[in-house]
Parts: C-alpha cells; sequence; structure tokens
C-alpha cells in the first residue's frame, strides 16, 4: 500500500498536508516541518500531495 513521504529539504512547515489529510488518526504532523506519523492511516487520496504548496510530498510504496 502507498504512503507518503516528506521531502525533509523541500518542506517549510506550511501544514497544509495536515489540515487537509481526512484520515483520523492523520497521517501528518507538522511542527518546523511535516513528519509522517501515522502511515498506514493513509487512504492514498492524494490530497497531501496535491496540496502542498513545496512540491516536498510524493507517494511511494517503500
Amino acid at each position: 500500500m502507498a504512503h507518503p513521504v516528506v521531502d525533509e529539504n523541500l518542506c517549510v512547515g506550511e501544514g497544509d498536508c495536515e489540515n487537509v489529510c481526512p484520515t483520523d488518526p492523520n497521517v501528518f504532523k507538522v511542527d518546523e516541518i511535516a513528519h509522517v506519523v501515522n502511515p498506514d492511516a493513509c487512504i492514498e487520496c492524494e490530497l497531501c500531495v496535491d496540496n502542498c504548496p513545496e512540491e516536498a510530498i510524493k507517494m511511494t510504496d517503500d
């Protein structure tokens, strides 16, 4: 199952990924940058990918 991965070199911590994620628990936790904290909760909707202004999130099967 695919899940998001954050490129820490591109992420600026806007929090859009955490705000648009529809899952509970949320896949993301944002402090200074976004972190994937619940990858198993991902439903592969890709809203995080589509809404990241820095294009710092990609989906992976790894």
